[in-house]
C-alpha cells in the first residue's frame, strides 16, 4: 500500500476500525484534536499536541509521544486542504468502568475532507442561536478536549435551518462559555473577553493563538465570567475554531449585533499565516 493510498492510522497501521472493547467507544475514555490541514501541512500542530498531552495528564493516561504521532504523519497522505484528526483512548481493558492498571492506549490518525461551508460566513459574518442544553460543571475535565461530546451532539441536534450556523452554549450556572464546535470572544470595546472555561467547555487552540496576538499588539484580553446580556451589548462577538478561523456572529436569535472592528484584522492574520480552511487561503 502507498502512501498515497493511507487516509487512517490505528496504532501506526493502515486500518479504518477499532476493537468493539476499546473504552474509546465503551465510555468516551479518550481525546482528540481536529487540525487544519492546509499546503499540505497540519497547521498549529504543536499547540494540538500539547493540549492533547495535557488531557492525557488530567486523564492520568500516559504522555502522548510526539514520535509516535510524527511517524503517523510520515505515512499517512496528507492532503492539500483537509482535516487531520488525533485520538488517543485508555485502549482495551478493565472491570466496567474501572481502569486497567496495564494501559496500552490505542492511537488513530485520520484524514477528512474540508467542510464545504457558505464563504459569504467568513465576508458578511453568521447567524447563530441560544441552546437549551446547557453545559455540566465539571472542572477535572474543563478546558480539554475529550471524546465525550454528547452534550454538543445534543446541542447540534436543537435546530436544521441551514441559515444558522452555531449555536451558543451555556453552562448550568448560565455563564455563556462556547458554541457547539467554536470558541467566543468578545469585543468590549477597551479589550477583548474570553470566556472562563475552569469549570467547563475547552480551551481554544485558534482563541488561544488570536489573543496571543492581540496582546502582542497591545490589546487587553481578560478571561470572565459572561452572561447572555454581555454578548448582546458587546462591540462584536466573534467565533472561532482551528478550522474555519474565524466568523462574525451578524445575529443572535435574530437580534443584530455590532460587526466587531477587530475581525476583519483577525481574520487577515489567520490568513497571513495560511492557519485555517478560509476561503480565501483555499482559493490560492
Amino acid at each position: 500500500m502507498s502512501r498515497r493510498d493511507i487516509d487512517c492510522l490505528v496504532d501506526g497501521r493502515p486500518a479504518a476500525s477499532i476493537a468493539v472493547a476499546d473504552r474509546g467507544l465503551a465510555y468516551g475514555d479518550g481525546l482528540f484534536e481536529t487540525i487544519a490541514v492546509v499546503d499540505g501541512q497540519p497547521r498549529l500542530l504543536p499547540a494540538h499536541l500539547q493540549r492533547l498531552q495535557r488531557g492525557c495528564q488530567r486523564l492520568g493516561l500516559p504522555p502522548s509521544d510526539q514520535d509516535e504521532w510524527q511517524s503517523d504523519l510520515d505515512q499517512i497522505d496528507l492532503p492539500c486542504y483537509g482535516v487531520l484528526r488525533l485520538s488517543v483512548t485508555r485502549g482495551v481493558g478493565g472491570q466496567g468502568y474501572a481502569p486497567p492498571t496495564s494501559l496500552r492506549c490505542t492511537r488513530i490518525a485520520r484524514i477528512l475532507p474540508a467542510p464545504r461551508r457558505p464563504s459569504e460566513w467568513w465576508r458578511d459574518g453568521i447567524d447563530v442561536r441560544w441552546c437549551d442544553t446547557r453545559l455540566a460543571i465539571q472542572p477535572a475535565l474543563a478546558g480539554i478536549k475529550h471524546l465525550n461530546r454528547l452534550e454538543q451532539v445534543l446541542a447540534r441536534a436543537e435546530w436544521q435551518d441551514s441559515t444558522i450556523a452555531e449555536g451558543l452554549m451555556r453552562s448550568t450556572r448560565e455563564e455563556v462559555i462556547e458554541a457547539t464546535s467554536c470558541n467566543i470572544i468578545v469585543d468590549a470595546g477597551d479589550r477583548l473577553l474570553i470566556p472562563d472555561t475552569r469549570a467547563c467547555g475547552v480551551d481554544g487552540i485558534m482563541q488561544q493563538w488570536l489573543i496571543s496576538r492581540a496582546q502582542s499588539s497591545g490589546i487587553a484580553v481578560e478571561r470572565a465570567a459572561l452572561n447572555a446580556e454581555a454578548l448582546m451589548t458587546s462591540d462584536g462577538v466573534m467565533l472561532t475554531n482551528s478550522l474555519i478561523g474565524l466568523w462574525s456572529v451578524r445575529r443572535i436569535e435574530r437580534s443584530p449585533l455590532r460587526r466587531s472592528a477587530r475581525a476583519q484584522w483577525l481574520q487577515a492574520l489567520i490568513a497571513d499565516h495560511r492557519l485555517a480552511l478560509m476561503p480565501g487561503v483555499m482559493a490560492q
